[in-house]
């Protein structure tokens, strides 16, 4: 699987208009559901939220991975956000988050799921790519590196 398969590229906003965490969520939640890539906004919000609410997906590196399962989706969907500044999502590294993917899939279907979380958290530690999409110039640009590394990976 190529995150890129799932990922399209109008799922990506650069920047985010949120200043904190539930609402970069939200944010990313209703850009899916404006895509039509999403059923029932309010499960996926509420899934995702009651996923955070365990403990944080603030990674460390500016990263957070908020995601949840959840009968509002047919198929495992992903979104992309960074922020205009620095959101505090509780990360384990104490510092803000710059760079947010979002993925919400249905219960029944864990395994795309979880191969989704690792692929993303094998392209986030490459510090190069991690910091050339945290400064790209827009979506576009973000979901055209996305594309280039997974072509060379």
């Amino acid at each position: 699987m190529r995150l890129t398969e799932i990922l399209k590229p109008q799922s990506i906003v650069a920047p985010l208009q949120a200043t904190d965490k539930t609402a970069a969520i939200t944010e990313l939640v209703n850009l899916l559901a404006s895509n039509g890539e999403i059923t029932d906004s309010e499960k996926v919000l509420s899934a995702i939220l009651e996923r955070e609410s365990t403990r944080t997906t603030g990674i460390g590196n500016g990263l957070a991975i908020p995601h949840g399962k959840t009968h509002g989706v047919k198929q495992l969907v992903i979104a992309i956000g960074r922020p205009a500044q620095g959101i505090d999502f509780a990360s384990i590294d104490g510092k803000p988050v710059n760079l947010i993917w979002l993925l919400a899939s249905p219960p029944d279907k864990t395994g795309p799921h979880i191969t989704a979380l690792g692929k993303i958290s094998r392209l986030m530690i490459i510090d190069t790519f991690r910091t050339k999409l945290q400064t790209a110039e827009n979506a576009s640009a973000m979901y055209d590196l996305i594309v280039k590394q997974e072509e060379s990976m």
